[in-house]
């Protein structure tokens, strides 16, 4: 969905995942600095909304979910998974029930592929999917920010920030009053920064939790009975993830950043090396500048100077080998 906030000036398109909201409004590093800062607002209206009613939704949920939720308290947020039979990440869904209804927000036009696998899983139990896009904008506020959330939004609260549902033609009433807009440029640079993965870029179709570090913020190693639970347990308690996830320092001397799908060599090989894992985000940070994450082979030694395409990297461990 195409945000009227892109109608605000300086606004330049967000490109790939992020089409439909502003990439930035003019300046990509002030923008960051005004989020660190916890000031200001960023548009995530383009993603995909979905709820969950009915009295049977967090116990039905829970046999659904990689995260327990069947006791989850009203306004307390939370983040799941769906996992294929294989334990390969389908969805990430980032939750909060307000006691009558759970509500989630996921990445861009995914969730009428989710909605349909919910729906095939209904059963007996007593709950209604609805598809809420149309209706609702995801809305960040960065933590510290002193905004008021409208009486008529879902306030999702996390370490992060808040998230805020906000009716949808609410969006432009609330630009006008809640501090500077920030670009999704800003918010994925942070996020890049912060180590955080995101689904379709951090994944691929062999993607398992252990490899993101997604165990424990977004999956419930107490729990079971959920589709992919048992290579969960599998490489939990009898192997070892065949990749895990690296955030990398990147040769500031380059002008053009190593994009999505960029092979990881081994500096000391070069560019015709093997290949030992792919770029999955990259951005331009105020301070660290050029940053960003990969997906290597497990054995890549966590010391070892790297390429990204024809840019050197330096790593920092976020999964341990």
């Amino acid at each position: 969905m195409k945000s009227p906030l892109l109608s605000l000036p300086g606004a330049v398109p967000g490109e790939g995942p992020d089409e439909g909201v502003a990439a930035h409004y003019g300046d990509l590093f002030r923008e960051q600095r005004t989020l660190a800062d916890g000031t200001g607002f960023v548009d995530l209206s383009h993603r995909g909304v979905v709820t969950v009613s009915g009295a049977d939704r967090l116990s039905w949920l829970h046999l659904l979910l990689t995260q327990h939720v069947s006791d989850l308290p009203p306004g307390q947020a939370t983040e799941a998974l769906i996992l294929s039979t294989h334990g390969h990440i389908e969805h990430a869904l980032y939750l909060v029930d307000d006691g009558e209804t759970t509500w989630a927000h996921v990445e861009p036009d995914s969730q009428g592929e989710l909605i349909a696998y919910l729906e095939s899983m209904k059963f007996f139990y007593r709950v209604d999917i609805a598809d809420r896009t149309e209706d609702y904008a995801v809305v960040h506020l960065p933590a510290g920010s002193i905004t008021d959330a409208p009486e008529d939004a879902v306030v999702r609260e996390t370490p992060h920030g808040r998230d805020l549902f906000l009716p949808r033609e609410r969006l432009t009433a609330f630009a006008e009053t809640s501090g500077p807009p920030i670009g999704v440029l800003a918010y994925e640079a942070l996020r890049v920064e912060a180590h955080r993965p995101r689904v379709g870029l951090e994944t691929d179709h062999r993607t398992i939790p252990h490899e993101l570090g997604w165990i424990g913020s977004a999956v419930h190693l107490q729990k079971g009975c959920y589709r992919g639970q048992e290579t969960v347990a599998r490489v939990q308690n009898l192997g070892k993830p065949p990749r895990r996830l690296v955030f990398l320092h990147l040769d500031g001397s380059e002008v053009a950043l190593p994009s999505h799908g960029a092979p990881i060599r081994l500096a000391s090989e070069g560019e015709e090396g093997r290949q030992l894992g792919f770029i999955t985000s990259s951005a331009r940070h105020h301070e660290l500048g050029p940053i960003a994450l990969a997906l290597v082979k497990r054995n890549v030694p966590v010391d070892a100077e790297l390429i990204a395409d024809s840019t050197a990297a330096a790593q920092e461990t976020v999964v341990e080998p």
